[in-house]
């Protein structure tokens, strides 16, 4: 079996791997138990990947197979990979997952923005600057710095959007039940997104969803307790 090449997200520290979706893929890697090598890939970089092309990450290269988007890359690994580790748990389990990661982009992901954009921005290396101001600039329709929102009243709203996660996490240790599933892994990539940049409180420390998040940092050897900021 080969290495599998995943091109990683980074700022201008390229130890520090901050990309949501990046994230949600390094867990799958892991929960296959499949050797991965990460290659550090500025915002400018992306474009060149495997030949070039590439307008998003991550991107995985497996033998001569690339593979983009992080959903994408998940049912790519459990198709090619049967015998190992489900990531899904079967077909119910796959169009949960396809669910909880489209709430996680569309609604987790969307409110944590106003917390660390400006984290985000601050730490990227100088050549990635640029870029993103400009096409955050356009996504908002707004200058980055009036983007962020901190008030107490967004924080709520943000904690009180994570009930329904919170009530089911009372009852089972993850989403997946006793053990997790790419469906954990969706929503950790976005907590793990803030984590690594940015030192705001998201939750309390009693929130089943932040001793959730805990249990998920412990995972495969402790693979989400990199360096951060």
């Amino acid at each position: 079996m080969m290495t599998i090449k995943l091109y990683d997200l980074c700022t201008a520290d390229r130890a520090l791997r901050f990309s949501p979706a990046c994230w949600r893929t390094r867990m799958a890697l892991a929960h296959k138990g499949l050797e991965v090598e990460t290659v550090a890939t500025l915002f400018t970089e992306i474009k060149s990947i495997e030949g070039g092309g590439q307008t998003t990450v991550p991107v995985i290269a497996d033998g001569d197979t690339v593979v983009r988007d992080s959903f994408a890359i998940a049912l790519y690994l459990e198709d090619t990979y049967p015998d190992l580790p489900s990531l899904f748990g079967g077909e119910g389990g796959q169009k949960m997952a396809h669910f909880i990661d489209r709430w996680a982009n569309a609604v987790v992901d969307k409110q944590l923005v106003r917390f660390c954009l400006l984290d985000i921005y601050n730490r990227l290396d100088e050549k990635d600057q640029p870029y993103f101001r400009t096409t955050r600039e356009k996504r908002f329709g707004c200058a980055l710095e009036e983007v962020p929102d901190r008030s107490p009243d967004r924080l709520d709203a943000f904690r009180e959007s994570l009930l329904p996660m919170r009530l089911a996490l009372r009852d089972q240790a993850f989403l997946g039940g006793e053990a997790p599933l790419y469906a954990d892994y969706s929503i950790f990539g976005s907590f793990q997104w803030a984590r690594m940049v940015s030192d705001f409180v998201l939750l309390e420390e009693d929130d089943p969803v932040a001793q959730w998040f805990d249990r998920c940092l412990d995972l495969y050897d402790g693979l989400g307790c990199s360096p951060k900021v």
